[in-house]
């Protein structure tokens, strides 16, 4: 992580709270401008296989860096788990995929958010998404529930990443899979340099490297893992897909 200071996360929130409200007036939210990511992996763009049934504020207000339901192996019956859940497309195309035995939750710190998320998962029809309040640094459910946990550009938001990893590992079931779409940073970029281009791009907050990413959840106790660059930002910033399994 950076050592520039990090942004409070009550800025964080008010932040994306602005964006829902816009979302929810009809218009298009930006976090990270669209032209800092490579080959259209930002945004809606990412979900080009996955737009069909989708309400349009949902596809709208997506301001991921990647896909993270194109690996995260979604099983029908699958108790699922969004970090960070916005305006509900992960957990509405995370709902079709585990059917009506399966459960999706999706945690957001906004209340703006999860007012979208909430209207998109009833516009949908989806009955089988539930929606949270709550920090992802302290997630409000019990130990060993989830089988899955997604996240899209989040988690790089969170100013103590350790403790939203343990989180995850403390609410996964032993075999559980951890998903997830992040952004990282490259292993030679110097604080004052990363500091800088995340100040461009506008959605990380202390970028973890790929080398600390992966110590980070060895030490937690994570296995199988994988980081896999994909796309660039610019100025040693990648969008990345970490996987890993509890």
């Amino acid at each position: 992580m950076t050592d520039h200071a990090a942004v409070p996360v009550d800025q964080v929130v008010d932040r994306y709270s602005g964006l829902a409200r816009l979302a929810q007036a009809g218009g298009t939210p930006l976090d990270c401008e669209s032209d800092d990511f490579e080959q259209g992996c930002f945004g809606a763009a990412a979900y080009r296989q996955d737009r069909q049934d989708v309400p349009e504020a949902a596809l709208r207000a997506s301001l991921g860096c990647g896909n993270p339901l194109a690996v995260a192996e979604l099983r029908a019956g699958d108790t699922v788990l969004d970090l960070g859940s916005g305006g509900g497309l992960d957990v509405l195309l995370s709902a079709r995929r585990v059917g009506s035995a399966g459960t999706v939750y999706g945690l957001d710190a906004s209340e703006d958010m999860l007012a979208l998320a909430r209207s998109n998962a009833a516009q949908a029809g989806v009955a089988n998404a539930r929606f949270l309040h709550g920090h992802i640094e302290d997630i409000p459910l019990p130990d060993a529930t989830v089988d899955v946990v997604i996240s899209n550009c989040v988690i790089n938001l969170s100013a103590d990443k350790p403790r939203v990893l343990a989180e995850t590992f403390r609410v996964l079931r032993p075999g559980g899979r951890l998903g997830v779409s992040d952004v990282i940073a490259d292993d030679d970029l110097d604080p004052a340099r990363r500091a800088a281009a995340e100040a461009r791009v506008g959605c990380a907050n202390g970028t973890l490297t790929a080398s600390g990413y992966e110590r980070l959840l060895q030490r937690i106790g994570f296995v199988d893992i994988q980081i896999t660059v994909t796309s660039g930002a610019g100025d040693g910033l990648h969008s990345a897909i970490v996987q890993a399994t509890r």
